[in-house]
């Protein structure tokens, strides 16, 4: 797991696809007031199984395009691997909900796939750059202009990609993400 940025100890954090909960409850380790949403009820179940010390009403069953909360709610938002299987128009949707639910000067942590993942182009193609895998599963894999575009609202702190190789059966891959660190304008 990469490692988590320093924020303030009782900063408001929301986790968008909370999945199993193992992120959750390392940001509940810095001292942070932790949610997690995610659209399916297995994971958040999964997510109350590794993290039972979580507060009732900080994990929810939720998607990222209709949030639950008020406006300007949190500090900081972590959207990993989360818009990269929405469709283009859902991610513009979830951008005003993101943008709607974090406060200003909050900052959003963003990690998806880049179109240099070795996964890139496989499947069937639904939309420019976005490929449905045997899995049923769907992937947005992004550049980092686009990714830039994506968040025209905020200020980009960084953007930057990371590859690492990766090894299946004996063949070697490349595993390719785009990290970026936005800020609410104030």
């Amino acid at each position: 797991m990469h490692s988590l940025p320093v924020l303030p100890i009782h900063a408001q954090v929301l986790e968008l696809g909370c999945g199993n909960g193992k992120t959750l409850s390392a940001m509940s380790h810095q001292g942070w007031n932790v949610t997690g949403i995610d659209l399916s009820p297995h994971a958040t179940h999964l997510a109350q199984q590794v993290f039972p010390g979580m507060q009732e009403g900080n994990l929810a069953v939720a998607d990222v395009r209709q949030m639950p909360f008020c406006s300007g709610s949190f500090d900081a938002m972590f959207a990993f691997h989360v818009l990269g299987h929405q469709s283009v128009a859902d991610r513009a949707i979830a951008l005003q909900e993101l943008c709607r639910v974090i406060r200003a000067g909050g900052q959003i942590f963003f990690r998806d796939f880049s179109t240099h993942d070795f996964r890139y182009g496989r499947g069937r193609e639904t939309e420019p750059g976005t490929f449905l895998r045997g899995t049923g599963i769907q992937t947005h894999y992004f550049t980092v202009l686009e990714v830039v575009d994506l968040f025209k609202g905020f200020v980009a702190e960084s953007v930057d990609t990371c590859t690492w190789p990766m090894r299946v059966m004996g063949t070697a891959y490349v595993r390719s993400e785009i990290n970026a660190v936005f800020v609410k304008k104030t």
